[in-house]
């Protein structure tokens, strides 16, 4: 039986939508539907102008399931005056029936998928009407950071919305390309247009973080200039036809994305029935018991679940035997709620694969049920409720699934090799020398054995799979030595005991466990010798902080990096060093640092958006500085205005305590894994908040963290020793109620 629990904020999701990205684009022809943009000394508009032009041409696109109901909710915008609108490929999907819906209600079925392009993400629509009102197309390649931009969609179906922000910036994510903007970007605004103030289209709004409020991404539209140019039209009446299940030989239930391709059916999506379960049921009806019915599936991930259904009413009642959460479950379904849901069986078993294809096959005889992986016998049922009724395949939850070679008989042949060949193979490979490719004979032998691709194959998942275990175990046992470290350096009795030049040192080790921090100790000092050395016995506090600004800004040249502010590299204190520049934070330990080799008090300020430091002279005013800006002194008013704009609902004097050496690194820490959430690394995110955990590890909402992404990175065991640790302590920075719901959760996936 399972039961579901509202997740709320412990529910961690990387990204909403999946990741899309963008090539080099073309140039747009002269001839282009929307070529002709505004000159770049075209006048700026204000929000409200632009929104009440811009809008007429926004449309909603609406794409329809096979049960008649609305299936998905998206955004497009008109490009073409006779008809072409732009918008995302995961829009539309695949072989659906599309509509588009303007501002002014009146809706167009789409005749035409006129190009499309799934790396791309991108797709442009047909539907049969004149003189619609146009946005044209701008050149995203001329995009500048910070630039206003205004974003036009139908966020979470709110129809026609507007929101405004600013281009952050051009970010790589997995090798492509994208458009990076601060504002947020909802369900429903994939495919919107991104405009600049004088009404041009820069992107189609794509995807959004939902860890990050205001952090969205956008295909730059000079990609979708190549579609236009080079169009695939395939009429409605073909598409509709494209990935769909043959009628005659499958019917599903309970909705998600059943399709077919190249002799597999893939499924995708949630299902409407328990558990989120859909079915795929066959047409051929099974023989008289005993019969059998088999397939081999594989799992987008082994927290999902998927398999074979059997003696099915066509309905709620069936059998499921399907690998769920890395183990086997047989099932009995007897109605359409959680309490007609019985489990018959579950358990592990070394047969399994994770991660890889498996054959899946159930032997039934009314009151005698035999379930096989791979050939093994896993799972015996004498259970007699269900009898005959269909067979076929089913899914839960939001598994992603593949199936092929789905059958069913009397009797199944085994795909068994003899014991003869795979002893014969196995000690081929046993003998295996380095080199093989210059023993010929052996690759005869394997090709003459019918177990030797397969033994092949499945030698090297194996050890693929070992190896990737052993780095993960490696990055682990390396992760916990600098944990381990950074609890030293923070267990001095007072914040001004700690070395925070070590500690943000061994934030860099981390990642690179080749530094030699004696060498850049070694190269701190140094470089307060050399400031020393123009110093006389009797220079005040002005003269020193003037000789440490001198030398680090005019001498060696240190600077904040404005073009790439998220390279990991800015967060790293020793490539700081190397390279002379780096964000406000990593540049401020620097200058702190040696500010104290220099007899001089410089306490960090962890102003929201930009770090900066305060000079406490002996004798004298104390000074605010930017080190980011080359050491500017930025009086306490900017910085009330930099709190106010930042955190407006924010306390403004407690910004001006000194940040403590633990608030800097876990602040270094939060930077860095900001890097892997862009790009959707849960793994690496993990690795920083569980640094973050050592440094503050009586923060209750630091260890939930860590608990939750412990849990996506499939470390179960582990987040139950966090949730346990949340109960046990109570801290009173979090909700316990939410606590307890996430351990309930632990509990229920572990028996899934």
């Amino acid at each position: 039986m399972s039961r579901s629990y509202g997740r709320g904020v412990w529910m961690l999701v990387l990204l909403v939508a999946n990741p899309v990205f963008v090539s080099a684009a073309e140039d747009q022809p002269a001839n282009s539907p929307a070529a002709a943009a505004p000159a770049a000394d075209t006048p700026s508009f204000s929000v409200e102008q632009l929104t009440e032009s811009a809008r007429k041409a926004v449309v909603v696109v609406t794409v329809t399931g096979r049960d008649g109901k609305q299936q998905g909710l998206g955004s497009g915008f008109v490009i073409s005056a006779d008809g072409l609108i732009a918008t995302n490929m995961h829009v539309i999907g695949e072989g659906r029936p599309i509509v588009v819906q303007m501002a002014d209600g009146k809706k167009f079925e789409v005749t035409a998928v006129h190009a499309f392009d799934r790396p791309l993400d991108l797709a442009l629509l047909r539907v049969a009407a004149t003189d619609l009102p146009v946005l044209p197309l701008g050149d995203s390649s001329a995009l500048k950071q910070g630039q206003p931009i205004v974003a036009l969609g139908n966020p979470l179906g709110l129809k026609h919305s507007v929101v405004t922000g600013v281009v952050s910036g051009t970010r790589e994510i997995e090798g492509r390309e994208m458009i990076q903007l601060a504002i947020p970007i909802e369900p429903g605004n994939s495919g919107g247009p991104l405009l600049d103030l004088q009404g041009r289209v820069q992107g189609i709004l794509t995807m959004k973080s939902a860890v990050t409020q205001n952090l969205g991404f956008a295909m730059p539209v000079n990609a979708l200039k190549s579609l236009v140019a080079k169009p695939n039209p395939t009429l409605m009446s073909k598409w509709l036809t494209i990935g769909a299940l043959d009628p005659q030989e499958w019917t599903t239930l309970f909705g998600a994305n059943w399709r077919q391709r190249a002799g597999r059916i893939l499924v995708d999506g949630k299902g409407g029935g328990i558990g989120s379960r859909s079915l795929c049921l066959s047409q051929e009806l099974p023989p008289e018991s005993p019969f059998e019915v088999g397939v081999s599936v594989r799992l987008d991930q082994e927290s999902g679940a998927a398999g074979l259904a059997f003696c099915s009413n066509g309905g709620d009642l069936h059998y499921g035997f399907y690998p769920s959460n890395g183990g086997l479950r047989l099932t009995r379904f007897d109605g359409p709620d959680v309490y007609y849901w019985h489990v018959l069986a579950e358990l592990r078993h070394p047969s399994y694969k994770p991660g890889d294809w498996n054959a899946l096959k159930v032997r039934f005889d009314k009151g005698r049920i035999q379930c096989y992986v791979n050939d093994q016998l896993v799972i015996e049922s004498t259970d007699a409720r269900l009898a005959g009724g269909r067979v076929g395949l089913v899914k839960f939850r939001d598994t992603d699934a593949q199936f092929r070679a789905f059958r069913v008989g009397k009797t199944l042949v085994d795909a068994r090799l003899s014991d003869e060949a795979v002893a014969k193979v196995k000690q081929t490979l046993a003998d295996l020398p380095a080199d093989p490719f210059n023993r010929p004979e052996i690759a005869d032998s394997l090709a003459d054995n019918p177990a030797g691709v397969a033994a092949l194959q499945e030698r090297a998942t194996s050890l693929e799979r070992q190896a990737q275990q052993l780095k993960k175990l490696s990055q682990v046992v390396h992760q916990r030595r600098v944990a381990q470290e950074l609890v030293r350096i923070f267990e001095k009795p007072s914040d001004d005991e700690v070395d925070l030049f070590h500690a943000a040192l061994m934030v860099a080790v981390l990642d690179n466990e080749e530094i030699v921090i004696s060498d850049y100790r070694a190269e701190l000092d140094r470089m307060a010798r050399n400031i020393q050395q123009g110093l006389s016995p009797e220079a005040d506090d002005a003269a020193r902080l003037a000789a440490l600004n001198r030398y680090l800004f005019d001498e060696q040249g240190f600077h904040g990096n404005r073009q790439d502010e998220f390279h990991r590299s800015n967060s790293y204190v020793n490539e700081v060093l190397d390279d002379r520049e780096g964000l406000p934070i990593t540049l401020s330990v620097i200058y702190m640092e040696l500010s104290r080799k220099l007899g001089l008090k410089v306490v960090g300020l962890a102003l929201p958006g930009r770090f900066m430091v305060r000079f406490e002279p002996t004798g004298g005013e104390s000074q605010i500085i930017d080190v980011f800006e080359r050491g500017a002194v930025v009086s306490r008013a900017a910085a009330e205005q930099l709190i106010r704009t930042e955190a407006p609902d924010a306390a403004i004097e407690p910004f001006f305590a000194p940040a403590s050496k633990r608030a800097i690194v876990v602040r270094m820490l939060n930077n860095l894994k900001s890097v892997e959430r862009n790009a959707r690394n849960a793994e690496g995110m993990l690795r920083y908040q569980s640094l973050i955990v050592a440094v503050i590890p009586q923060d209750g909402r630091e260890r939930f963290l860590r608990g939750m992404l412990l849990a996506q990175c499939g470390r179960r065991v582990e987040a139950i020793a966090d949730a346990d640790y949340l109960l046990q302590h109570r801290p009173d920075d979090l909700n316990l109620n939410e606590v307890a719901d996430f351990r309930r959760y632990l509990d229920e996936s572990g028996r899934q």
